[in-house]
């Protein structure tokens, strides 16, 4: 086991017009299970890549443990890697597709097939050891795939979307086996994943990339409760915080025909700015129902989704448009599963106490409040 530190690491494309990944700076302490997420093209695998030796570091560092690997081949770096499209040897059966590498590398028999079994057994594979891959299911492949690295007892585990090829009832079951394996094992781990669900149901801590650069890495009940900017605040959750730009006026913004308060580190944050807008987020479950001419905004309910023990409104704030299409403001909010409301209905919503975020219209960083 060993800590990963990734020193103002940059892989530059010839002839791209940006870094693919740009001068990242993280920290993956040794044990750790840390989720990579982000849209596609935004340098997760990439930066995996980079780590495994298969990308070249165009500047900066890679230290894994007290060895700097930044040049080193991948066979020399300790790792292994879970693919997304499990790379099984056809011909092969799972005992021998697990114990191949081992096998390349010179180990006894005896010892290979100690491991093998080991992990066979961590894995609920023991009665397929003789079958091909062929007669084995995805998660099943998937699993062998877990093997072939577990058996290989490296410093660090690097896995690309390992479970993107499997169906969404399966990838929660596996989702949830590999991140007990991983408690079980203690083994660093480096996961890249574009679902951020999957990334903070699995991640000690989170690191959201954009463009190539890091937006924030953290646990993921602090990116969930203190997203550091816009993006952050608009991929994390699901459904999507609400983010709207409003004016502010007399210490307040005005969202539709409401004054909401706004503390006074952030007016003096948007006064240093010059600014006299405002972004505020509030996600869908931080939206509660009032009755009108309680202090709530009004919205009209375009469509209602129901999802059994949850159910989500989807409108816009009335007198911005007649629907988000034709540029209306758009709310998403979370309401009584047993009596949501109707499409078409107009609904009041209050945004509960301190459950509000608040940013700069210019640069997009969250604002003190």
């Amino acid at each position: 086991m060993a800590e990963v530190i990734f020193e103002k690491a940059s892989r530059v494309y010839p002839g791209a017009p940006r870094p693919a990944v740009d001068a990242l700076d993280l920290h993956i302490e040794d044990g750790e299970f840390l989720v990579l997420v982000g849209p596609s093209g935004c340098g997760k695998s990439t930066s995996l890549r980079m780590l495994a030796g298969l990308e070249e570091v165009s500047s900066g560092t890679i230290r894994i443990g007290d060895r700097d690997v930044t040049n080193m081949p991948p066979k020399d770096r300790d790792i292994a890697m879970v693919f997304q499209n499990y790379a099984l040897y056809p011909h092969m059966t799972v005992a021998d597709n697990m114990g191949f590498a081992l096998k390349i590398a010179g180990r006894a028999k005896d010892e290979i097939r100690k491991r093998v079994v080991d992990a066979a057994k961590l894995l609920d594979l023991e009665p397929y050891l003789e079958r091909k891959p062929k007669a084995l299911s995805g998660g099943q492949r998937q699993r062998v795939a877990m093997g072939r690295a577990i058996v290989r007892s490296p410093q660090v585990f690097l896995m690309d979307e390992p479970l993107s090829n499997l169906d969404a009832k399966l990838r929660v079951q596996t989702r949830t086996q590999i991140a007990a394996l991983q408690r079980r094992l203690d083994v660093t781990t480096v996961y890249v994943t574009h679902d951020q669900v999957e990334a903070m149901t699995m991640g000690d801590r989170v690191a959201v990339l954009k463009d190539g650069l890091l937006m924030q890495c953290d646990t993921p009940l602090r990116l969930y409760e203190e997203p550091e900017n816009v993006f952050v605040a608009g991929f994390i959750g699901s459904p999507a915080m609400n983010l709207q730009t409003f004016k502010v006026a007399d210490g307040h913004a005005r969202v539709g025909e409401i004054d909401v308060p706004l503390p006074r580190a952030t007016l003096d944050a948007i006064a240093k700015e010059g600014s006299d807008s405002v972004t505020l987020g509030f996600r869908p479950e931080s939206l509660e129902v009032v009755g009108e001419g309680q202090g709530g905004f009004p919205v009209h309910v375009d469509m209602v989704e129901e999802l059994g023990s949850d159910a989500y409104a989807y409108g816009v704030l009335e007198g911005t448009a007649e629907d988000a299409l034709a540029g209306g403001t758009p709310i998403v909010a979370r309401v009584d599963a047993r009596r949501p409301p109707a499409k078409g209905e107009s609904v009041y919503f209050h945004v509960r106490e301190g459950e509000q975020h608040v940013f700069s219209t210019k640069t997009g960083e969250r604002l003190p409040g």
